[in-house]
């Protein structure tokens, strides 16, 4: 059992342990969970940011369709029907977070209570949403720099990707670590903006000042004009924008300390009541002090300088604020991966998805989601403008569908009736004038914002959602081909060997060796020429290969080497449960990269030949560094023991196909090795194994730092300890016939090649098992 950190010191392994820290074991997890205290800058950072920009949007339209002081008087009364709207929203997700103590984000709650349909557009809508968040409030915060240092403008697009690449380092480190990192910015972001609306309410006591004079932004009106119904609402579907990550908790319950229901509606209501606060303070001083939209200056830039004169607090303001908005985007850190991994979960993406990194974050979800923030941030030139436009449809569209499905989830709780959850009555009430608000504002906002740029998000959702069912069709076509039971345990057939010699080197005398220990049926010896075998290159053979088959000359035309061999092994005459097994001895020199490019037609012959029916391809490759071997003398000599390990993830067709595979090599000793990444998993694999009749003895072998690496290394050295032993690992691997359902699996056969290339005395059997159907 590996129970330790992993040792290993290359430079790459001490650089990521430097950015992203020590790894931690699975059973760790508890210790990550976050008390409220952190939770709430974890959680709450988007929904608490957005007070910052939201008032500048509702001026942005309001300013922008008339210069008349008029457009000040609809900034309150629209200010408090989003603020409304907030205080509803909150209430239905406190019921949502009771109701889903395990998480009850949009596409749960809508998935189980609406169908898959509605909660795949519900996940395609935060997803979207969450990627919008980072870029937005990275921005946005970039904005509020440049507002206070004007140089550096020029630079934002190249400082809005060094802070979302600030953010993702430090989310990789874990949901605890970014917590305490962002928690002090977070509160005192709240406390200089509280204390900006006090001072700010004190000075209007006698009569608020106004703000300094500033050139307003290009779009804004410079007559004065009439403001319509349109013009209102088109100001507050972009106010709106102060609900964004509003839903972050319902989403992140899992991540709380134990209570996790009650602390997360907590902590719920705590974000709602300061950032209604917030926002209801600014739009107020906003309005009196007549401030303007400017692109020099951001809104709450504006009111810290009139409030405060300029100085040490102005500054002080503006830092948090910025701040506040790039760690706003922390919120998307914690939800994006963690949907993703559900949706995962459930087939509906890519499987990687689902896998934890060294700090038992979801980390392949944080890459992706930083790579899709900073191309939007590049494609949009860092326009806060026109990103915010793309906004707020998605939040919108999540909101309904859960409180829907809230909505029928309270209906399904009535139906059960003396066992119904208390409190169902009060909150279907809650959830029904959620889902009613919520919808209203769906349409206003589609409405007033479709030919800003809304359109390319509600354009988007369909392709979005498509995506997801092809993937899910994907899967659930390659598991209903992997348990059809059409291989059956125990059924062993003749082993047919092919030898491919294309030198006399220490590789193909290791490879001799190999295959004289596991006594084939029949075996050929194959050399690529187009010329015969010449006579000296015979007698060689003959005495370099103490009594194998005489070499059979193998056509090679225009250089297709792949193509040769498969035309040699086709002829070959087998039964449906024989294997032809190609055995392909190679002398390594280089580095993975140089191997890689050097080695390209050998690379293509190994992953070409695996597209073959019923065909094995067995890697025999030998290290050698200064000239010499490493670990192997380079005799065709049998070893004195040969120990074939069958590394198996599952149990299905090709895990079957491969056991019957060990056991033609009748091998001095067979075991099958599961690595155990989740206990649950390793319980259901030993029923299975047992139902389905395997006969090889299964090895459970922990892997808490969910690196493969040193537990594999450490199974293959246990044997490979003794120098007269031969280790020959088998490898189920999937043959996808797309090479974009390549992207779908983890591609564990690959990572256990690349690790043990460099190995001495082991060599490598790829048994594929073609998805013929997926």
């Amino acid at each position: 059992m590996i129970t330790g950190t992993p040792q290993r010191t290359s430079v790459g392994y001490v650089l990521k342990r430097v950015l992203v820290g020590r790894p931690m074991a699975s059973h760790q997890i508890e210790h990550t969970l976050l008390p409220k205290v952190l939770a709430l800058p974890v959680f709450s950072s988007d929904a608490l940011s957005s007070v910052a920009y939201a008032t500048e949007e509702i001026l942005r339209v309001l300013l922008g369709a008339t210069a008349a002081v008029l457009a000040y008087r609809y900034v309150m009364p629209i200010a408090i029907a989003i603020a409304t709207l907030m205080l509803i929203v909150v209430a239905s997700y406190r019921q949502t977070v009771r109701a889903y103590p395990n998480g009850g984000g949009a596409y749960i709650v809508s998935k189980e209570n609406l169908g898959t349909l509605p909660g795949l557009v519900a996940a395609g809508a935060l997803l979207t949403d969450y990627v919008l968040t980072v870029s937005v409030s990275v921005v946005a915060g970039v904005f509020a720099l440049t507002s206070a240092v004007t140089e550096l403008l020029p630079f934002r697009i190249e400082l809005s990707i060094g802070f979302v690449l600030l953010i993702t380092l430090a989310n990789l480190r874990g949901v605890r670590e970014s917590g305490t990192l962002f928690a002090f910015p977070t509160y005192a972001f709240i406390a200089s903006i509280v204390t900006m609306i006090g001072v700010g309410l004190f000075r209007c006591l006698g009569g608020c000042p106004s703000a300094e004079p500033i050139a307003p932004a290009a779009e804004l009106a410079r007559v004065a004009g009439p403001i319509g119904l349109f013009v209102i609402l088109r100001a507050f579907s972009s106010g709106s924008t102060a609900l964004t990550g509003v839903e972050a908790i319902s989403n992140g319950v899992p991540a709380f300390r134990r209570p996790q229901a009650k602390n997360a509606a907590d902590t719920l209501a705590i974000m709602g009541t300061i950032a209604i606060t917030m926002f209801l303070g600014i739009s107020f001083l906003a309005s009196r002090m007549h401030v303007t939209v400017s692109d020099e200056r951001s809104v709450v830039a504006q009111i810290a300088h009139t409030v405060f004169g300029g100085g040490f607090l102005f500054y002080t303001v503006q830092i948090f604020t910025t701040a506040i908005l790039v760690l706003a985007a922390n919120t998307s850190y914690q939800d994006f991966p963690r949907l993703s991994a559900i949706l995962a979960r459930d087939r509906f993406l890519p499987r990687q998805f689902a896998n934890r990194g060294d700090r038992l974050v979801f980390s392949n979800g944080v890459v992706v989601l930083t790579a899709l923030a900073c191309l939007l941030i590049v494609v949009f030139d860092a326009d806060l403008t026109r990103l915010i436009q793309l906004y707020v449809v998605g939040v919108f569209t999540s909101f309904t569908l859960s409180q829907t499905g809230m909505v029928r989830h309270w209906l399904k709780e009535k139906r059960k009736g003396p066992s119904a959850a208390r409190g169902w009555r009060r909150s279907i009430v809650i959830n029904g004038i959620g889902a009613t608000a919520t919808f209203v504002v769906l349409v206003v906002v589609t409405y007033t914002k479709f030919k800003h740029g809304a359109w390319i998000v509600i354009a988007a959702m369909p392709f979005i959602v498509m995506m997801f069912l092809s993937i899910h069709r994907h899967y659930e076509a390659v598991l209903q081909e992997l348990r059809r039971g059409r291989v059956r345990a125990g059924e062993v057939g003749v082993n047919h060997l092919v030898l491919l010699v294309r030198d006399l080197d220490v590789a193909t005398g290791e490879a001799l060796g190999a295959i004289r220990s596991i006594r084939p049926t029949e075996w050929r010896v194959i050399y690529p020429s187009n010329d015969g075998i010449p006579a000296e290159l015979r007698d060689r053979w003959r005495e370099f290969s103490m009594g194998a088959p005489d070499l059979e000359p193998l056509p090679v035309t225009g250089g297709d080497l792949l193509g040769a061999v498969r035309r040699y092994v086709r002829g070959i005459d087998r039964a449906p449960s024989d294997f032809v097994n190609v055995f392909i001895p190679e002398v390594v020199q280089e580095g993975l990269a140089g191997y890689l490019i050097r080695r390209r037609a050998l690379v293509r012959l190994k992953a070409g030949l695996l597209r073959e029916p019923n065909i094995v391809v067995t890697d025999v490759p030998v290290f050698v560094e200064d000239g010499h071997p490493v670990g192997v003398d380079g005799r065709p000599l049998i070893p004195s023991r040969t120990v074939a390990l069958i590394f198996v993830a599952g149990v299905h067709d090709g895990t079957i196909r491969a056991l019957n595979y060990a056991a033609s090599l009748e091998a001095s000793e067979t075991r099958a090795v599961y690595f155990d990444l989740d206990p649950e998993a390793a319980h259901r694999m030993q029923e299975e194994w047992g139902e389905r009749g395997c006969q090889v003895p299964l090895d459970i072998v922990e892997a808490p730092f969910r690196d493969l690496t040193g537990p594999i290394l450490e199974e293959v050295r246990r044997y490979t300890a003794r120098p007269d032993t031969l280790v020959i690992v088998v490898i189920p691997e999937f043959v996808v016939r797309k090479w974009r359902h390549w992207l779908l699996h983890n591609q564990a056969a690959l990572f256990v090649k690349r690790l043990l290339l460099y190995e001495p005395r082991v060599i490598l059997s790829s048994v594929p098992f073609a998805l013929e159907e997926a």
